[in-house]
């Protein structure tokens, strides 16, 4: 589970910059930047307050986090069938309408 790339995506998709994202969560762009390239593992504050500021689900960070080496052997079939619909559904909730929403907090 890649959380950090979760949030860049996420961050990327709403076209705003890390530096934004950071101010609005009270952490450093140092520290969000170390968060997105895996250097550093957030917090469960931290997945809390980015999901807030995002103003999105927490599972839409664990959702789009998800890799191929979190799911058991066994599911690995049902995981390439349906994981990629799972993810873009995700992504969907998070669009260009939802910018406004985010930028009103």
């Amino acid at each position: 589970m890649n959380i950090g790339t979760a949030i860049k995506s996420i961050r990327k998709k709403l076209a705003i910059t890390q530096y934004e994202l950071a101010e609005r969560c009270d952490l450093s762009q140092t520290s969000l930047s170390q968060i997105e390239t895996g250097v550093k593992r957030p917090s469960q504050k931290t997945i809390t307050k980015v999901c807030a500021v995002l103003d999105i689900p927490e599972s839409i960070i664990y959702i789009v986090a998800m890799q191929e080496a979190d799911v058991p052997p066994s599911k690995k079939g049902v995981y390439e069938l349906v994981y990629p619909s799972i993810k873009s559904l995700a992504l969907q909730m998070v669009s260009s309408e939802h910018l406004a929403l985010v930028e009103a907090n």
